[in-house]
């Protein structure tokens, strides 16, 4: 069941060129939100009929909810002028995330600020074989590394121009370590958050391999909750709401 709690800025910085880190205090969302999930949040400093906008959940422990965006458009520059101590209303759990437990090594593909929600999985994982393939265009677009390594996390990098760690897209490292896994009989199981293109690669891989894909679509999600089938997503059961059904779907139930 969803809740509206009014929380207040803990924290607000910079994840990066262009990226942001926000950080509320939300005891009870944070409580009760769980990995591929995400939150509605009403942007402070936009007119009263303004839309919610829809963030994956980066971290929720201790009372506090961790929001990873990037500034892209009118309503994430709102908020990123917000302050420490304002305050901010933020709905949430919305959606299906990640299953809680992983059958196999742990295998995480994220692209860009898609990272944010296997941050908070890897986190309860607590897998130590977990590994993370992170790929962007620039090592700009490489984000939370640090944090990653905090947990025991393996993290394999690649970037479109070449400019950390391998050169190419990021299936490159994933399908080196898929074939060693393969090679040594070892089940393991993919989660993965990021651009399209990215997660089709990641589904196909899963449904080849015959182990669980678990893969969290990015659709415009305008209400959040199913009422306004804006977030369609098709998949072999027919068409799903990616906030309701979703965000996050087996690789083998979707349709591209």
């Amino acid at each position: 069941m969803a809740i509206n709690e009014k929380s207040v800025v803990a924290s607000h910085e910079d994840a990066g060129p262009g990226y942001r880190f926000l950080v509320l205090e939300a005891p009870r969302l944070a409580a009760d939100l769980t990995p591929g999930q995400f939150v509605h949040v009403r942007v402070p400093g936009l007119e009263s009929t303004a839309l919610r906008r829809p963030f994956s959940v980066f971290d929720a422990d201790a009372g506090r909810v961790t929001l990873l965006y990037k500034v892209v458009g009118r309503g994430t520059a709102a908020l990123s002028k917000v302050l420490v101590g304002d305050t901010v209303e933020v709905m949430g759990p919305l959606g299906h995330g990640f299953p809680s437990s992983s059958k196999g090594v742990p295998l995480l593909v994220g692209g860009g600020y898609g990272v944010a929600p296997l941050h908070f999985l890897a986190k309860r994982l607590k897998d130590p074989h977990a590994i993370l393939f992170v790929g962007g265009r620039t090592k700009d677009d490489l984000l939370a590394l640090d944090r990653f390594a905090a947990l025991g996390v393996d993290v394999r990098i690649a970037t479109n121009d070449g400019s950390a760690g391998e050169k190419g897209f990021v299936t490159g490292p994933l399908d080196a370590v898929l074939d060693g896994l393969r090679a040594r009989g070892e089940t393991f199981e993919l989660f993965t958050c990021g651009p399209d293109g990215l997660l089709k690669a990641v589904a196909d891989r899963a449904v080849a391999a015959k182990m669980p894909g678990w893969i969290s679509m990015d659709r415009h999600m305008v209400c959040g909750v199913g009422a306004c089938y804006a977030c369609i997503q098709k998949t072999v059961r027919g068409n799903s709401r990616c906030c309701v059904e979703g965000p996050v779907f087996r690789a083998e139930d979707l349709v591209w």
